[in-house]
């Protein structure tokens, strides 16, 4: 009887597979248990948020307020500390985070961070118990990450007198951007058949949606659903109005991703802050050769897909040209041509080329943005080799990627890093 043995080198091989499979098997049970299984929220006692418990330092005195006509009214304004930015999906708003975690940190206020994760346990709606080291009581100046919002909840852990902004985006380019980025974690996709899923998709969303399935939520009203509205009403279902009048009467400002500088104005002015406050590098941008252009055929169908999240956009572009039409369309121009010329000096300050360059490109692994299961197309930027004393603090800060800033901010990030660890074992 023939009888086959195994060399030392091949049994070991073996058992090192098992063991990379097993680790990787472990894993991602662990992953799905976390991030199938919400928090628990529990009763806390209701203690009354104080109005601001922010440390006030010299640099926010008063200052004088203009007119459209860019005339001195006679009044002032303090500029403001208490923010609650709801960061929605796929909206530029990495980038709005970098410009209030650098906000923050300049004036040591005080962030609302989670726990473990880079989000609230999203998709579940948010609970005070989710934020790191919460008693109640406690006094935070800043939340900002990814939420599915919950009003109630949101109110008593801020301030009474809080600044509630946010940002959208064009409905059918979202979904474009969010059917690339999350559409393999979404399990009806991968019955899709051909190399053009979202083609394919959008030929026939019924069939292949199932509004029950693990992650529907990100391919149908996202943003809807982002305010902790339901994704699947029809266009004319009366809470579509409820839900649209709800986010106008809680939010001051709804930017929009379309006009981001105008909308960084808009923001500047509301907040009281300093041009300085506002300058940026985009973040997390793709690129070109992965973005889907949408034919003018798609683009009805990505609407009509969308319908809901259409209303919500439609409503709030109309609202968000009255109040630019209310600081005044010049002076907009010249203060948006003003945010440019600043962006331009420090890009060529700060970053390596002046531009932004392929994840493959990137030298430094701080700076690698996260990327996409099966894909490593967000880029990210090289930091200047020699930059001058004065600004190499601010130049990192400014193209560092968001899970890094959080991770030097203090917050630990264990089961997004958990799921990294699987996703670049997928990527390989």
């Amino acid at each position: 009887r023939l009888v086959l043995r195994q060399t030392p080198g091949r049994q070991w091989r073996s058992v090192c597979k098992g063991l990379v499979l097993g680790t990787l098997l472990t894993s991602c049970t662990i992953l799905l248990y976390c991030l199938s299984t919400p928090q628990i929220p529990f009763s806390h006692p209701e203690v009354q948020v104080p109005y601001s418990c922010a440390h006030r330092p010299s640099q926010l005195h008063p200052k004088p307020l203009t007119n459209s006509s860019q005339q001195p009214t006679g009044q002032t304004c303090t500029p403001k500390v208490d923010i609650m930015f709801m960061k929605t999906h796929k909206t530029a708003s990495s980038t709005l985070l970098n410009i209030l975690f650098r906000f923050g940190e300049k004036h040591r206020l005080k962030f609302a961070f989670p726990n473990s994760r880079n989000d609230f346990f999203y998709p579940s709606l948010f609970q005070r118990s989710q934020v790191k080291d919460y008693r109640p009581g406690m006094c935070f100046n800043i939340i900002c990450n990814h939420m599915r919002f919950n009003a109630p909840e949101v109110t008593k852990l801020l301030p009474v007198d809080t600044s509630y902004i946010t940002i959208l985006r064009d409905p059918a380019e979202l979904f474009e951007s969010s059917f690339h980025y999350f559409g393999r974690l979404v399990p009806f996709t991968w019955k899709i058949a051909g190399d053009d899923k979202l083609t394919e998709f959008l030929r026939k969303p019924h069939y292949y949606f199932d509004p029950e399935g693990f992650n529907a939520f990100y391919l149908k009203n996202l943003l809807f659903f982002d305010f902790g509205q339901d994704n699947t009403l029809e266009r004319e279902d009366p809470r579509v109005e409820e839900g649209i009048r709800f986010v106008t009467d809680r939010f001051q400002l709804v930017m929009l991703v379309e006009y981001f500088e105008e909308s960084l104005i808009l923001l500047k002015d509301a907040l009281c802050w300093e041009m300085d406050d506002v300058v940026f590098f985009k973040l997390n941008a793709r690129k070109g050769s992965t973005v889907s252009k949408l034919t003018p055929e798609l683009r009805a169908r990505a609407l009509e897909w969308n319908a809901v999240d259409w209303r919500l956009y439609q409503h709030f572009n109309q609202t968000f040209w009255k109040k630019v039409d209310a600081y005044g369309r010049r002076r907009m121009a010249e203060d948006v041509a003003e945010l440019r010329r600043r962006n331009a000096e420090m890009a060529s300050i700060c970053i390596e080329g002046g531009r932004a360059v392929e994840a493959g490109s990137i030298r430094e692994t701080a700076m690698q943005p996260w990327q996409p299961i099966g894909e490593k197309s967000i880029m990210g930027y090289n930091l200047k080799k020699n930059v001058d004393k004065a600004h190499r603090k601010l130049c990192r800060k400014m193209l560092m990627p968001e899970l890094q800033y959080l991770t030097e901010l203090g917050v630990n990030l264990w089961i997004t890093k958990l799921w990294g660890r699987v996703r670049d074992i997928i990527n390989w």
